[in-house]
């Protein structure tokens, strides 16, 4: 919901709240906090909560020592499985310099400046994520195992899914908060799940994502389970992806430009599946960050080819047949591990640089690209099929330089590179990825 500042301050004072969480990202999407005592709210809605940037990913080569965080008033809410009395709230915040400049290697800020960009085009851009992870147990420790919590498989039902429970706590927790779930399901893999949340715009929808992936670890921990969304974390069953529904509007009537007509959409809405379509390889590195990212495509539903379909379920991207304001385009690429702020904002300018060149849509292709000989997949384009290929293609991409801010994409691409290297080095690399990314996922 939306808060004055003052509402909020009466809220805290009315719900006796006692620790305020100021949440933000790292440039690679992990999230960080610091907790402040209630009292201290005005001081960060008016001048910001300084914090070292040193030991933060990605913020280190800014070449200041410290940043600021400035709590979004809309953003306020409880986290329910703190306790009743002395409770505890969070809110996302924008990233600032001392003068209150913001802070461009942010991904707030990068997907605020895409928002208003769509904006003086005329339109706006929705995304609803549907998240898959999996559920492990943990040892005598308490520690994570690579032991699924059960066996079941697609929307298996109990008792062979054993998730069910944590997925209703999950979305009950979620909707307390404010963030609405659609639907949930056990998924292909054993103990992998899914969650799909409401379509928002661009910037609710990246806060929704990190709100969920703190929940779903959470509630998993208090049920004595642990949530990876490591892309490929066993090498045998589905991937973790993130396919995302994404929708046009127009600023000026609110209508949905994805709704079909005679099986058609609109001009603006082609071109826009077009410029995503067209820069999804430049964007790859954004949207499928990690080395065992690259292990999903080619396998379990998930091919390299860049094409789209109605009909066929095994298309990177799907024009699904649904008429209404439910109407949109699937893209199926996106793993659960990207910073959400940096993928929605290139996305978004892709779509945006579509329409403005009246780019147009291709034919769909309704073949599965998973059981076609080699020599036909050539005719093809595809995306970049390791992090090092998806390193070199955003680098020398001028959409990629265009669209985000210099500084930030040298230190991502400056971060990126020193971990393909130490990819290459090793010898085992399925231990390197478990040791770097099962954990920290």
């Amino acid at each position: 919901m939306d808060n004055t500042v003052q509402e909020v301050l009466q809220f805290i004072e009315d719900s006796d709240v006692k620790f305020i969480r100021l949440m933000f990202c790292d440039l690679f999407g992990n999230l960080k906090n610091i907790a402040v005592m209630s009292r201290e709210l005005p001081r960060a809605f008016e001048e910001g909560i300084p914090f070292d940037v040193s030991s933060i990913r990605g913020f280190s080569d800014c070449g200041e020592p410290d940043l600021f965080l400035h709590p979004d008033a809309s953003t306020l809410a409880l986290l329910p499985w703190r306790p009743q009395h002395g409770s505890v709230m969070r809110f996302f915040c924008d990233v600032t310099l001392a003068d209150g400049t913001p802070f461009d290697a942010s991904g707030r800020t990068v997907l605020e400046q895409a928002v208003q960009r769509a904006a003086d085009m005329g339109y706006l851009c929705k995304f609803g994520a549907e998240c898959e992870f999996y559920l492990f147990q943990l040892d005598e420790a308490g520690n994570p195992t690579k032991i699924p919590q059960d066996r079941a498989g697609y929307l298996d039902v109990a008792p062979l899914d054993k998730g069910e429970n944590i997925r209703r706590d999950i979305c009950l927790t979620l909707e307390k908060m404010g963030t609405n779930t659609v639907n949930s399901h056990h998924e292909s893999g054993q103990g992998q799940n899914e969650i799909v949340m409401e379509p928002r715009d661009a910037l609710t929808a990246a806060d929704d994502l990190m709100t969920f992936k703190t929940v779903t670890r959470t509630i998993a921990a208090l049920n004595g389970m642990f949530a990876s969304f490591m892309p490929k974390p066993l090498p045998n069953q589905s991937g973790n992806g993130m396919h995302l529904q994404i929708s046009l509007h127009s600023k000026k009537s609110g209508g949905n430009l994805f709704v079909n007509e005679e099986n058609r959409h609109c001009p603006q809405a082609e071109s826009f599946i077009a410029g995503i379509m067209n820069r999804l390889p430049d964007m790859t590195l954004f949207l499928n960050p990690l080395t065992n990212s690259y292990h999903r495509f080619g396998s379990f539903e998930v091919p390299h080819q860049i094409a789209w379909s109605q009909k066929n379920c095994y298309s990177l991207i799907q024009i699904p047949r649904v008429i209404g304001e439910a109407a949109r385009m699937e893209l199926r690429a996106p793993d659960p591990t990207c910073n959400p702020y940096l993928a929605y904002a290139l996305l978004i300018h892709a779509g945006m640089e579509g329409i403005k060149h009246q780019e147009t849509l291709c034919q769909p292709v309704d073949i599965d690209f998973l059981r076609i000989d080699e020599e036909e997949l050539k005719n093809y384009r595809a995306v970049p099929q390791t992090l090092g290929e998806a390193i070199a293609v955003a680098e020398a991409s001028d959409f990629i330089h265009q669209s985000l801010p210099e500084s930030l994409l040298n230190s991502y691409l400056k971060e990126k590179r020193a971990e393909w290297r130490a990819y290459e080095k090793v010898l085992d690399k399925g231990q390197f990825e478990e040791d770097r990314y099962f954990d920290n996922t």
